[in-house]
């Protein structure tokens, strides 16, 4: 099975021989077929299946089949990283044709993407609240998108997106082919796909239990130990492309803060980062510049980095479905990866809810010489009786 399968135009071909495109994944070949044929769809596949070539290559087919002046393609997305991967593969395989693309996202200068769309763009790849923002600066018309792309439609729905989703919705044209796709399908997104897409084709591939090329290790620990515990299991392994998750900022930055006293070269990818340090640490991460990463879940969707050997979960995420994103960021493309998850007794009862997804008991170690038994610090901590008398003294 190959790409020649799709009947897509040569210099489509040509891009995808020099991307080094081999042969379709699952999702590409289940998808591709109905949205070539103009069919609106629900894609649900997991993380590094390679559902982003699944929608661009049938946009770039469209847009190259039927020339036409204008932008003709809309794809929204939940968060900056994902919307300049996306962009970076539309380059890639759009590459040899003379179609033009232009992220658009905040937090960075909005003059670079206002002059890309006064010059003329087919694809526009957006997140939702900067797209609005054109909207009302009126720098920005998309009264003859043919396509529309909804990717990762959950994690958007999770990030209060919803409200935005809609309005853009009303100022699209109504004939339109529409691509969805999301990893849950929670009730608001059923909703929204009755209401906007129709007689969609449904595919699926991969989902539900994370991929079978992660192996996944429980470390029971009580909470004041993490830190201990992480850099004792950090000198056992081999860190080459560490990918460490939090639950929040602030104790990324703070676990950061830890790992740089470290030999480790390390960096970190939150909220409160700019744009520029967020690609800086991206890049940075991606070519082995640095060996670990600590991130919040704004890194467990979409970010598309090959050979992350470990995936830690120094905090468990909220829901199970969060759990199986964190760890498809190793294990991809037919590479093996490692899952650690540190587990203190609040976490329990998700811990049985990811075995009940997985179907399987997930197996708990300890580390040999690791002394667990070591007492919680006292907070706030006994002051110093004879330390403040002689302090008075002095004074």
């Amino acid at each position: 099975m190959s790409f020649k399968q799709f009947n897509l135009d040569t210099r489509i071909n040509t891009a995808v021989q020099r991307a080094g495109f081999k042969n379709p994944t699952p999702i590409q070949s289940s998808a591709i077929p109905p949205a070539l044929a103009g069919r609106d769809l629900i894609g649900t596949a997991q993380t590094g299946t390679g559902k982003t070539a699944a929608f661009v290559l049938p946009i770039l087919q469209k847009l190259l089949s039927v020339p036409l002046q204008g932008t003709r393609a809309l794809i929204i997305t939940p968060t900056r990283e994902l919307a300049e991967q996306i962009h970076q593969t539309i380059q890639q395989l759009s590459y040899g044709t003379k179609i033009r693309s232009v992220s658009i996202y905040g937090g960075v200068g909005a003059a670079p993407q206002i002059k890309a769309l006064q010059s003329g763009v087919e694809i526009i790849v957006a997140c939702p609240g900067r797209l609005l923002d054109h909207f009302r600066n009126q720098q920005i018309k998309l009264d003859k998108v043919e396509i529309l792309v909804l990717d990762e439609a959950d994690r958007m729905l999770d990030m209060g997106f919803l409200p935005d989703i809609k309005r853009i919705l009303g100022r699209l044209p109504k004939k339109r082919q529409t691509l969805l796709y999301s990893a849950t399908f929670p009730q608001e997104i059923e909703s929204l796909a009755r209401q906007t897409l129709r007689n969609p084709k449904r595919v699926a591939v991969g989902v539900v239990r994370p991929a079978h090329t992660v192996d996944h290790t429980l470390f029971p620990v009580p909470h004041h130990l993490k830190n201990k515990l992480l850099m004792e299991l950090l000198d056992q392994t081999d860190t080459q492309s560490v990918l460490i998750f939090t639950r929040t900022k602030h104790r990324a930055m703070n676990l950061l803060k830890k790992i740089k006293r470290t030999p480790y070269k390390a960096t970190s990818l939150h909220g409160d980062r700019t744009q520029g340090q967020r690609r800086q640490a991206l890049n940075g991460f991606r070519e082995g510049r640095y060996q670990i990463m600590v991130a919040t879940d704004i890194a467990a969707r979409g970010l598309d980095i090959d050979g992350i050997s470990h995936v830690i979960n120094f905090d468990m995420p909220g829901t199970a479905d969060a759990y199986i994103h964190r760890i498809g960021r190793t294990g991809r493309a037919q590479h093996t990866g490692e899952a650690y998850t540190f587990v203190t007794p609040d976490d329990l009862v998700l811990v049985k809810k990811i075995e009940k997804i997985m179907r399987m008991t997930l197996p708990r170690k300890t580390l040999p010489n690791f002394d667990y038994a070591i007492p919680r610090p006292e907070y706030p901590p006994k002051k110093n009786k004879s330390r403040n008398l002689s302090k008075a003294h002095r004074h």
